[in-house]
């Protein structure tokens, strides 16, 4: 299932909040055993190395980087995408961003703990723990 994975899964890992991490970290390990079918908005990566770089220094940073880059794929986002991003009627920007790409990108689900954050998103969302349940990763 082609999915796009909301920052917020990356930096339970990266941050090891505890009673967060490992569903996280399982949803990535399932991208990374999938080729093709995880996605991550190009914002995003600004967003982790930000707060890594911050957390635990830029070399670590870039590393963390480096691996998502190694079992995501980045969505193609221009002008026409942070339009349609304006245009949508979410309560958070980053989220109608995070949409935009999944849509510009014809994911079928966004991966984040925030499902109440995009209520109303043209693509639905999936908590964490129900993507591994139906990929019966769990």
């Amino acid at each position: 299932m082609s999915c796009l994975v909301d920052t917020n899964i990356f930096l339970d890992v990266v941050l090891k909040r505890p009673g967060l991490e490992d569903e996280s970290r399982q949803v990535l390990n399932w991208f990374g055993n999938h080729p093709g079918e995880g996605w991550i908005a190009w914002h995003t990566l600004a967003n982790l190395f930000y707060v890594g770089a911050r957390m635990v220094g830029a070399a670590p940073a870039r590393q963390t980087i480096q691996a998502i880059l190694g079992s995501f794929e980045v969505c193609q986002v221009g002008t026409r995408e942070a339009r349609r991003a304006m245009e949508l009627k979410l309560r958070d920007f980053e989220d109608s961003l995070q949409v935009s790409a999944g849509l510009a990108t014809g994911v079928e689900r966004i991966v984040t703990r925030n499902l109440r954050d995009f209520r109303g998103s043209p693509i639905p969302a999936i908590s964490p723990h129900a993507f591994l349940l139906k990929m019966k990763a769990i």
